[in-house]
């Protein structure tokens, strides 16, 4: 098993756009769903995405913060992260991650009503590119 670290991951992560969010739901199902990462891809074990307040997804975050996350890069490269999601529903904190392609879903910007940013906090990273393959723990 190789031996990489975080700065190495990010490196390779830094092209991947979409994420798979995975939460569990008051039925204790495991729902997932495509989420934008918007190009906040300076990835040093935080990632940031924008939602509504209404989704299912919110409500599954406030009843269990425990998240997974999975990307899928170039060149049979796949990442896996276990994390903690924090609800964000600072505008100040909008504006440093916001990002102009948002405004195609929130047309209001960071002032959009029900305006939600999810973060998660890696707690442990599994990797995989090609035969190479290791874990990082947070």
């Amino acid at each position: 098993m190789a031996s990489r670290n975080l700065h190495d991951i990010a490196a390779k992560m830094r092209d991947i756009d979409i994420a798979f969010l995975t939460t569990r739901t008051d039925g204790g199902e495991l729902a997932a769903r495509p989420m934008s990462n918007n190009a906040d891809v300076e990835y040093d074990g935080d990632s940031f995405y924008f939602t509504d307040d209404s989704t299912r997804m919110v409500g599954d975050i406030e009843r269990d913060p425990t998240v997974a996350l999975q990307f899928s890069g170039k060149d049979g490269f796949f990442v896996a992260v276990e994390g903690r999601a924090d609800l964000i529903r600072d505008k100040q904190t909008f504006a440093e991650h916001w990002n102009p392609d948002l405004d195609a879903w929130f047309e209001k910007g960071v002032d959009t009503p029900g305006l939600v940013m999810i973060k998660v906090g890696a707690q442990r990273i599994k990797y995989w590119d090609g035969e190479d393959n290791g874990e990082v723990s947070l």
